[in-house]
């Protein structure tokens, strides 16, 4: 699921503009089917967000050089400027990682050997090993419940990650920031900080404060597939046939879309042991609000259709008809080669 966040104020609902769904196919990964969807996407001209600069949300899975390496590389399009010039990914990290700081500068450039892409380890567990931020900023967090945490963040620039031959990620410096939520007492909220990666050649224009916020709204996301899954039957059709079921997930995120843009129309009607939402500076509200007033809408607009007519039983299967056996598949199992699972006792 490819998305756009929209703006949103601090008591907005959690909105999410669909752009782009499709199935992970058995003969690719996530992290290239993402690579492909995100370039597909962010590579029209007619978007609005077109030639401007764009921020790209990615959870821990999304962190691997298969990931960033297409998105963030260095791929030219027909005009030859960087598909990327004007992308910005930020996705988090594991807290395990090793990363490098920036090579040393050589003075001469006529030395002999190989070229040095990597400095000393950045190893995320050793802190040791960071050395001082280059940049560090503090801001305020208001959690669901209204608690106010603060966040400390600091940024190192010009990382590096290990590359492989046909992604030279030593050519795609990023900049990694380490994310400490506090409460009143300076104390740690949560057991393990949060890392962001941050890849872009206009990677700078985004401050610290913004790469926090920004990764914050991907949640919107997750509401998404339980509203979906909950409200407009998501995971509930099945079919043996893959393309019914590609076309399924397309209906549904424009059932999505059709309510997005009903969400400032419908009238909010609680029931009796609720409260009425505020609409705040979006004037739209929730999902769930918006798909129980969505039937108002529809019966004022009418549809063109014919009332439906009783044309009895159907005949059913004929006569002797033998339909044939289901074509057989062989079963593909994803997974790092070499690793057992658990035997349960």
């Amino acid at each position: 699921m490819l998305a756009c966040l929209p703006e949103k104020g601090e008591k907005s609902p959690p909105w999410i503009v669909p752009l782009s769904v499709r199935r992970v196919r058995s003969e690719e990964t996530k992290n290239e089917a993402g690579a492909k969807q995100a370039k597909g996407v962010l590579s029209a001209k007619k978007l609005p967000f077109s030639g401007k600069l764009k921020v790209l949300v990615g959870d821990s899975d999304y962190s691997a050089r298969t990931f960033l390496g297409e998105t963030c590389g260095d791929e030219t399009d027909e005009a030859g400027k960087k598909k990327s010039d004007d992308l910005v990914g930020i996705v988090r990290s594991a807290g395990n990682r090793t990363f490098y700081h920036a090579p040393p500068e050589i003075a001469s450039k006529k030395s002999v050997g190989h070229p040095i892409w990597y400095g000393e380890p950045f190893r995320l567990p050793d802190e040791e090993t960071w050395g001082e931020p280059d940049e560090e900023e503090w801001t305020v967090w208001t959690t669901h419940r209204g608690k106010k945490r603060t966040v400390r963040l600091r940024g190192w620039h010009n990382t590096r990650m290990r590359g492989a031959k046909e992604y030279p990620m030593h050519e795609y410096p990023f900049t990694l920031i380490r994310a400490d939520v506090l409460d009143k007492k300076g104390k740690p909220v949560f057991k393990r900080p949060m890392w962001l990666i941050v890849m872009g050649k206009r990677r700078e224009e985004v401050s610290l404060v913004e790469v926090w916020e920004a990764y914050g709204q991907r949640v919107d996301l997750e509401h998404y597939f339980r509203f979906g899954k909950q409200k407009l039957l998501l995971n509930a059709y099945q079919t043996p046939d893959v393309e019914h079921e590609e076309n399924w997930g397309q209906i549904v995120q424009l059932a999505y879309i059709l309510l997005w843009l009903a969400s400032g129309l419908v009238e909010d009607m609680p029931r009796p042991w609720e409260k009425s939402e505020p609409r705040g500076k979006e004037g739209v509200v929730s999902p769930g609000r918006t798909q129980r007033g969505f039937g108002g809408i529809i019966s004022q607009c009418g549809t063109p259709a014919k009332a439906p007519k009783p044309r009895g039983y159907s005949p059913g299967r004929a006569k002797g008809e033998k339909p044939g056996t289901r074509k057989r598949h062989p079963v593909i199992k994803k997974g790092k080669k070499g690793k057992k699972l658990p035997v349960a006792a």
